[in-house]
């Protein structure tokens, strides 16, 4: 494949950054540690071309639109690669190319503009690509294909570019629920702290499936146990660790719940299930996202429906939760949330408000206060944190 030549040196530049200069401030340097831009991806439609971008500083929680950084249909969930290089998009579609799969696309950043420069595209493997990660490495991408009911892994070229799957593995069964469970429906696939296995959250199947990855070849291989399982009809859609690897979080869709789970070397113990509404709330909600804070303190959950995120304190010993409060996002439709690497600021990208809200996270409670920092972006559907130069 012939590249121009302005993209050879765009990636030269973004392979081998240049050094900070030895004469640089000191202030100059810490205060690098704290600014951000961070990316939105989005349904595409009449309002959205692609992926947009906003640039954070984590020092103050302002927020400061950069507009649209790549056009790209329906890159509706995104991940960055351990050193901010690259950003790989799930474009979230079920034809690609004449086949019955939807596409992962890569990317090359500009941590100083934002800007964004395709490098190239492959099939997911299944339709409806919804969720993409990386390992810790880099190394591999793996993708969970919702309407597919799969997951698969791709490797990563030094130049960032995507090679074809080098695992592929297609879930069968089905669930309680006949309208949303007929089949399977990959949700969400994430690496274990140290690497060695990935699960997979399948709504369709009512299971977590582990896998064991071989970071050599890139191959996932069942675990023994091969799944654990959450209740009946609860329909598992993202997961959560812990920095120290102990427990899992899975938030449960169709259940609005989040079950505990015990980890070690790739065996999960259930430890219980617990609401994400408050026991007031009686009208109809889908769970969504789910992430930890970096003390490891505090879990957070979002609620579709109620519009609010769930706030948990987590018992450091035993694992288990106890609800803080239900705060509301300031907006319709929390599809995604996420929190800040300094873990100050949690930011809330609400699908159908069409708005990205900042709210200040309270060290010693976890409890959240709106900034009064808010941004416009057509149908965004998740956020993703690139450290900037």
């Amino acid at each position: 494949m012939n590249i121009d030549r302005t993209l050879l040196l765009f990636l030269a530049a973004v392979l081998n950054p240049p050094a900070l200069a030895a004469s640089a401030p000191q202030a100059e340097r810490a205060a690098s540690g704290s600014k951000y831009i961070a990316y939105v991806g989005t349904y595409t439609g009449p309002n959205s071309k692609g992926i947009y971008a906003f640039r954070f500083d984590a020092s103050t929680g302002e927020l400061r639109s950069l507009g649209l950084m790549a056009e790209s249909t329906n890159p509706s969930f995104l991940a960055v690669d351990p050193k901010g290089r690259f950003l790989y998009a799930a474009n979230e579609i079920s034809n690609y190319e004449s086949q019955k799969s939807g596409g992962i696309s890569a990317l090359a950043t500009d941590r100083q503009t934002g800007k964004l420069v395709f490098l190239n595209e492959v099939p997911s493997r299944g339709q409806g690509p919804c969720y993409v990660t990386l390992d810790k490495t880099g190394r591999y991408v793996l993708v969970a294909n919702y309407d597919g009911g799969s997951v698969a892994v791709f490797p990563v070229g030094p130049d960032g570019r995507l090679g074809a799957a080098s695992a592929f593995v297609q879930h069968t069964g089905h669930g309680v629920n006949p309208q949303r469970q007929e089949g399977p429906h990959a949700h969400a696939i994430e690496l274990s702290p140290d690497n060695r296995f990935a699960i997979a959250a399948d709504l369709g199947l009512d299971e977590l499936l582990i896998y064991r990855l071989d970071p050599s070849r890139g191959t996932l291989t069942p675990n023994n146990p091969p799944f654990a399982t959450v209740e009946p009809g609860a329909g598992p859609r993202h997961l959560a660790f812990l920095p120290d690897g102990k427990f899992l979080y899975v938030i449960n869709e169709m259940q609005s719940s989040i079950t505990a789970f015990s980890y070690d070397a790739g065996a999960l113990r259930n430890l219980g299930t617990v609401s994400t509404l408050p026991k007031e709330f009686k009208g109809n909600n889908d769970a969504a996202e789910i992430a930890a804070h970096p003390t490891g303190k505090f879990l957070y959950g979002s609620n579709r429906g109620h519009d609010s995120i769930a706030v948990f304190s987590i018992d450091p010993a035993a694992g288990t939760l106890t609800p803080v409060e239900y705060a509301s996002t300031r907006g319709k439709t929390p599809r995604n949330f996420a929190i800040d690497p300094t873990g100050s600021y949690l930011l809330v990208a609400n699908q159908d408000s069409n708005s990205v809200v900042g709210f200040r996270i309270d060290a010693k409670t976890g409890r959240l206060t709106p900034t009064g920092q808010v941004l416009e972006f057509p149908s965004p559907v998740c956020i993703a944190f690139v450290a900037t130069d």
